[in-house]
């Protein structure tokens, strides 16, 4: 009988989420790592990945088999789910993915296989949705026929510090012995388990991490408007607040990507499913979702200020749903950019990480070359990503005399910024 240790594991969407989840399992133990994407197959074969997660060396692994066959699924006996799980254009769940990755794996599931979901949902969305397609398809029953597990992902793209290695992992399952089974996965590539009571309190606890965030960040948004009309620079009234030893050190910002600005909507829609309106979640999901909108207006207003609001020419520094990561999906910077056209204005669209594909893909915004960021009106730093901080005063350059520089983020302190310059930040 295989021991759990050699048990082959299939981990099903190799994004942000899949790829390093593989990789680390890898190190131990054989691993199937399959995606519907065949070029990013054939780039991981090649040792790149586009998210910038996994190193060529980690790639190499002789344990992971790399496929866009789905019956190499059935050689597996666990089965981890990392697709992503996104809102519609109504702001709901939109399960197309997750829906489309279960009924793959439910058609390669042999009886005593343990599913797990590191996908986020809603409290209820593994047991109600996934399991009754799992057991339609395979023909297994449940409870009974396979296990079921959840274990929340917890990959923050671009951080080098909170890695799958140094991170606690929550898992839950339907069974004390399926949990044990998860456990027996898990541990030996994370530093701490933390054991759910049951599936639903892990996946209410996953959008609760993001819905916590998003909440306090669209606090630090409202503050940065009210600041805006009190002529006050928000980041120093949080330099004053942070001497104080119980003050979150939260920023405003726009807030884009696949947890934040999306996770609190499948927590509101289960609310709501069950008879209750949220009011408090849904108004900081209002106040983050206006952010580029605002900050685009608010450009606009300070070079009419200066008597350049005619047709001006904008650069944009940074597309990316965030500083130093590649992906442009559900950033919030296109609604800057599109309001900033509304107004009249020329823009320019610049970032050193995004493929000018993707951009073109997802959000049909044309990405200039490095030379475009030039003999501007406005120079908005939308994504402070590492190269535009580390130019300092030469990112100035680019802004003609008496220009605006919006800086987003407040990364520069306004006595480096040049003094013809009129210096404006959330």
């Amino acid at each position: 009988m295989t021991s759990r240790s050699e048990e082959i594991v299939a981990v099903v969407g190799l994004g942000y989420v899949g790829c390093p989840i593989a990789m680390a399992l890898a190190a131990s133990r054989p691993v199937i790592g399959y995606d519907i994407d065949a070029e990013r197959i054939a780039e991981l074969k090649r040792g790149h990945d586009r998210t910038g997660e996994v190193d060529e060396a980690t790639l190499a692994s002789p344990n992971l088999h790399l496929t866009t066959d789905p019956d190499d699924l059935r050689r597996a006996s666990v089965h981890v789910v990392t697709v992503p799980t996104p809102i519609d254009g109504n702001r709901q769940p939109e399960l197309r993915h997750l829906l489309a990755a279960t009924r793959t794996i439910a058609a390669a599931l042999s009886e005593g296989d343990l599913v797990v979901y590191e996908t986020t949902g809603y409290p209820g969305l593994t047991e109600e949705v996934c399991a009754p397609e799992l057991s339609r398809i395979s023909g297994l029953p449940w409870p009974g026929g396979f296990h079921l597990a959840y274990s929340p992902e917890r990959i923050n793209p671009g951080d080098r510090e909170h890695r799958i290695d140094t991170i606690t992992k929550v898992i839950s399952a339907e069974s004390g012995e399926a949990l044990e089974r998860v456990h027996a996965l898990y541990a030996p590539i994370v530093p701490a388990v933390h054991r759910a009571p049951s599936i639903r309190v892990a996946e209410a606890a996953k959008v609760l991490e993001n819905t916590q965030r998003d909440l306090n960040i669209a606090l630090m948004n409202e503050l940065a408007m009210i600041c805006d009309r009190l002529d006050i620079r928000t980041a120093d009234v949080l330099g004053a607040a942070r001497t104080k030893w119980n003050f979150l050190p939260f920023t405003p910002g726009l807030v884009g990507g696949h947890c934040i600005g999306v996770d609190p909507y499948y927590l509101t829609s289960k609310a709501e499913a069950v008879g209750h309106h949220p009011q408090v979640i849904l108004a900081g999901r209002r106040i983050n979702d206006e952010m580029g909108r605002f900050v685009a207006r608010r450009t606009m207003m300070l070079l009419a200020e200066r008597g350049l609001a005619g047709s001006p020419r904008v650069g944009v520094a940074g597309l990316a749903f965030k500083e130093n990561v590649p992906d442009a999906r559900n950033s919030r910077v296109p609604e800057l950019v599109a309001e900033l056209q509304a107004f009249g204005a020329e823009v320019v669209v610049h970032d050193p990480l995004v493929d000018a594909r993707d951009a073109e893909r997802e959000h049909g915004i044309a990405l200039a070359g490095e030379g475009a960021l030039r003999e501007l009106d406005a120079l908005v730093l939308a994504v402070p990503h590492a190269s535009y901080r580390q130019r300092g005063a030469a990112l100035f350059d680019a802004v003609r005399e008496r220009g605006v520089f919006i800086d987003v983020r407040s990364v520069f302190e306004p006595s480096k910024v040049r003094p013809d310059l009129r210096y404006w930040s959330l």
